[in-house]
């Protein structure tokens, strides 16, 4: 199949960055919003744990199906269902009468946005190379620092925060109708009774590789791959010690390096700062020298820089090392998204990617949770020492990981140095 043009190419692109915008969005809402909701609901503070909890049954639910979906409904359908469904739940959020209420939109919106960060991740994990995926995840970021300003604004202004919701249900509204629009763009798969040798992939595909063979892949298939139960263990790893790091951080600068209030959340900053600038800066240089050398770099710069924490001594040095391991961890999580094929093949790495972008949501939940029980029992100068096992364990793990499957074509035939495809076979899923 031909080259897509240039215009749709573009525009395709743009609503990728404005995706993933609007997936950070809702999450910077809710810390500015919740003592408002609160006062209006006349619930305790801890009663936000209801939402949390039910956003991410949500998230975790949808993004692990959508891996095992992709390729029956479509990439395109499936981001403008599920951009509605966030829009609809939004929606739900500024008109809830009760709290029970706004848990079961928050419910909702986990289902959507777990879906749309699966099927985007996955999409692009196999049309954009090394510099648009980490771009599209500091987006995201932008998109949580974006949504705390939203929610000040219509406080500060005496709208009250059901407004805060109502503007961002109202951009994902819009958002859904230009996924709409374009779902034949998106298409990268083919239709089940599809002849061999053809193909529908179009949109923002790298390369023009031609006609695409179909290989029927069960997924007991993909279940089975040491390599996909390995890249999911590596985004928990991964997901764990970027949050624990941003977290405890603050507690470990006060109470266990001795500096003020002030300064410590100035260096928290720093270390969300380094993380976003680091996603700007290595999607260039991945793209110059290569995903898999990129990623090997960062893993042992996330190990050095939990060293640095974990050495006694003055704050400086766990400062230093917060930014190290904040710089370093930037291009982690969209290179090992991006190389995924490479680990458990093509045919497979749909699903593989919805299972890493569920795991990512545990990864976030419970191993923060429970170095904070760690914490509690022992100091808070166990955060690097921990920080430290985890950065080790990823890195043995990634290296186990990226062995070449027996029962793979060689990653060389399928992808390229860059992680663009080149001419990939397109897994169509046959329902076992």
């Amino acid at each position: 199949m031909s080259t897509p043009p240039a215009r749709p190419r573009a525009a395709l692109l743009l609503l990728a960055y404005l995706a993933f915008v609007s997936l950070g969005l809702p999450d910077g809402l809710l810390g500015v919003g919740w003592p408002s909701i609160r006062a209006d609901f006349d619930v305790p503070t801890e009663a936000v744990g209801w939402v949390l909890t039910a956003g991410t049954v949500g998230y975790l639910t949808s993004s692990v199906l959508a891996g095992f979906t992709l390729a029956r409904v479509g990439v395109g359908a499936l981001l403008a269902g599920s951009t509605l469904l966030a829009s609809l739940a939004l929606t739900g959020y500024a008109t809830s009468p009760v709290l029970v209420v706004l848990v079961g939109c928050a419910l909702l919106l986990g289902l959507g946005s777990g879906a749309v960060d699966s099927g985007l991740n996955a999409y692009a994990a196999g049309a954009f190379g090394p510099r648009h995926m980490n771009w599209l995840h500091a987006f995201f970021g932008l998109g949580v620092a974006i949504g705390p300003l939203i929610m000040t604004g219509v406080l500060s202004t005496g709208l009250g925060w059901r407004w805060g919701y109502g503007i961002i249900a109202a951009a994902q509204l819009v958002l859904a109708a230009a996924f709409a629009l374009t779902v034949r763009a998106w298409h990268r798969g083919v239709p089940a009774g599809a002849e061999a040798g053809t193909t529908a992939q179009a949109g923002l595909s790298a390369t023009d590789g031609g006609p695409a063979p179909v290989v029927r892949v069960p997924i007991g298939e993909t279940l089975r791959l040491p390599a996909v139960w390995s890249g999911t263990l590596a985004f928990v790893l991964y997901v764990a010690i970027e949050v624990s790091a941003g977290l405890w951080a603050f507690l470990l600068l006060t109470e266990g390096r001795g500096l003020s209030a002030a300064v410590a959340g100035g260096c928290v900053s720093a270390y969300w700062g380094s993380l976003f600038v680091g996603r700007v800066v290595q999607g260039l240089v991945a793209e110059r020298l290569g995903a898999g050398l990129v990623l090997r770099v960062s893993l042992a710069g996330m190990a050095v820089g939990a060293a640095l924490i974990a050495v006694p001594g003055p704050a400086v040095l766990a400062v230093l090392g917060l930014v190290v391991v904040g710089f370093a961890a930037a291009p982690v999580f969209p290179l090992l998204t991006l190389t995924t094929a490479e680990r458990v093949g093509v045919a497979h790495a749909d699903r593989a990617i919805g299972l890493q972008i569920g795991a990512a949501g545990i990864g976030a939940a419970l191993v923060p949770a429970g170095l904070g029980v760690l914490i509690g029992n022992t100091s808070v100068q166990v955060l690097g020492s921990a920080l430290l096992v985890l950065a080790l364990a990823l890195i043995a793990l990634h290296e186990w990981g990226t062995r070449r499957p027996a029962t793979e074509p060689p990653a060389s035939d399928q992808i390229g140095s860059a992680g663009q495809t080149s001419g990939p076979v397109l897994p169509v899923v046959d329902g076992r």
